[in-house]
């Protein structure tokens, strides 16, 4: 089994556009019950089948597996719970660690978050200028849950 260890934040400015790389991005969910997440994404041209567990702290188990991009678009079209979650993902480095930056559409338009995967729990690293308050454990966040609340709807 995998772990993700990740954290999460709200990003506070735009300064971040034009520091990374961007690809955009769209996933659903076979499932989004508490105990696990079961998403399917298409990022760029590659298709991913990931299934989470519930978090526990900042930690949770994860499964990645590539899956053929034509099976994902047919999960996507004919399976997956609606909303789709759209955004667009830019990867910027700081101080050698690795931030993602999603910026949301469509139901989620507005909403800009930025998340770091760490190798423990205890792992220390710098906080850019560009990012706000930490939503971590805040479940509204979680993209299964902007399915059901989108955030423009707050």
């Amino acid at each position: 089994m995998s772990v993700e260890i990740e954290r999460k934040f709200l990003v506070r400015s735009n300064a971040w556009k034009t520091l990374g790389t961007t690809v955009s991005m769209r996933q659903g969910y076979l499932s989004t019950h508490a105990d696990r997440t079961v998403r399917v994404r298409v990022e760029g041209k590659t298709a991913t089948l990931t299934i989470k567990g519930r978090s526990h702290g900042f930690s949770r188990g994860e499964w990645e597996y590539p899956i053929p991009l034509d099976e994902a678009d047919a999960l996507l079209s004919e399976l997956c719970e609606r909303p789709l979650i759209e955004k667009t993902r830019t990867c910027v480095t700081h101080e050698g660690m690795l931030w993602e930056i999603d910026e949301f559409f469509g139901d989620n338009q507005g909403l800009v978050v930025a998340e770091i995967e760490l190798e423990s729990e205890a792992q220390t690293f710098a906080l850019p200028d560009w990012i706000g308050e930490e939503v971590t454990g805040d479940v509204r966040y979680f993209n299964a849950s902007l399915l059901r609340h989108p955030f423009t709807r707050w």
